[in-house]
């Protein structure tokens, strides 16, 4: 830059040349050198199997991707580690916004390691944001105990929209889990309510958390949540809060004397404990490995499972329609046309969803006609 004030005409006067800032990046630095390589399937598959928790972390993150190749190459992994998959025992933990989930889990963790060995994977589903679509995915932080022992493997992931309290590929990432050696499963959902039962389609035992004082007689024997429980739990069961709790286990026993018998012929229980000054942990992981014993001898516990595949074999193909829908070209270019239409007021909402279904199916016959 030059400088006027370094003319001949102003004596006196000279300004100095400013020092060129180096740039933040290193110029010696090879970037290709820092690279991740990207695994094939079979090298994929040979590190979940050996337990490797890099892999296994990468290979989730393959299963929650949108991208079609991604979604190829992930159907491929899960395949292949679907021989190694089924060993373990599968637990979901519910219950509403602020119930003390991760703070529970964390001593869950801990006492399921120390008192039966194994490893440990915990499966945590954060809300997605409906402006921002993010989320902060922050329930490790709670989890202080578990997140440093190495026979654990936490992973948080975000809802993204799924209904349910789970994730979309959650169920994907336990057989993910199982390959890779873990024998016991936690999937912790996100704060659900009445209705969002999508957890207790994929696990062995669903356990629901409650707190005190959250509503009268009434609330506890609506249907929902409540009926699909294979345990409820009070949790905060200490200080001043100690009758109240055991009042509500009162409440919600009584309740559940109004629901129908559950298939597996299984009375839930209602226990008492704190998550946060681990108190009464004991007692209920006794509850659930009684009740483990009891579907496994009448043999429930084979069939649920059977049905859990055979109903996500159902939702695959409902979510494989959907995706074939919105990505299909000539649907994409006539969705801003017809949604246009409809805030004109010149199409329903209805009629516009029938045009653009026989539009699909049409596209779809006569690509199958002149492919015969």
């Amino acid at each position: 830059m030059e400088h006027p004030e370094n003319s001949k005409e102003y004596a006196g006067l000279q300004v100095n040349e400013g020092v060129v800032q180096p740039s933040n990046i290193n110029p010696y630095l090879k970037r290709s050198r820092f690279r991740r390589r990207e695994l094939s399937v079979g090298e994929m598959v040979e590190g979940i199997v050996k337990g490797d928790v890099t892999i296994l972390s990468q290979a989730v993150t393959l299963v929650e991707s949108v991208i079609p190749e991604h979604q190829k190459k992930a159907q491929e992994v899960i395949e292949k580690c679907l021989p190694y998959s089924g060993n373990s025992v599968r637990i979901g933990i519910s219950g509403v916004p602020g119930a003390g989930k991760s703070t529970s889990i964390d001593e869950f963790g801990i006492h399921v390691l120390d008192r039966f060995g194994g490893k440990l994977a915990v499966l945590a589903i954060d809300p997605s944001s409906e402006r921002s679509k993010g989320s902060i995915l922050g329930d490790k932080t709670r989890m202080e105990k578990l997140s440093v022992r190495k026979e654990s493997f936490i992973r948080p992931s975000p809802s993204a929209g799924s209904l349910g309290g789970v994730a979309r590929k959650t169920r994907e990432t336990i057989i993910l889990c199982e390959a890779a050696g873990y024998d016991k499963i936690f999937v912790e959902t996100v704060g659900v309510g009445q209705s969002e039962t999508a957890c207790h389609s994929m696990v062995d035992f669903f356990l629901l958390i409650q707190l005190a004082g959250t509503g009268d007689e009434l609330q506890g024997i609506k249907r929902g949540i409540m009926e699909i429980a294979d345990g409820i739990v009070i949790n905060k069961c200490d200080g001043n809060n100690v009758d109240k709790c055991h009042i509500a286990a009162t409440n919600f026993r009584n309740a559940l004397h109004f629901f129908p018998a559950p298939e597996s012929g299984w009375l839930p229980k209602v226990l008492c404990y704190s998550g946060f000054y681990g108190t009464g942990i004991k007692e209920v992981w006794d509850m659930i490995y009684e009740y483990l014993d009891f579907v496994k001898d009448n043999g429930y516990f084979e069939y649920r499972r059977n049905e859990q595949n055979k109903y996500w074999m159902y939702e695959t193909i409902n979510e494989s329609l959907r995706n074939n829908f919105y990505n299909n070209a000539h649907i994409q270019e006539s969705l801003q046309t017809f949604e246009e239409r409809v805030l004109r007021g010149e199409k329903t909402s209805f009629a516009a969803a029938s045009d653009l279904l026989k539009m699909y199916y049409n596209e779809q016959q006569f690509s199958q006609d002149t492919q015969l």
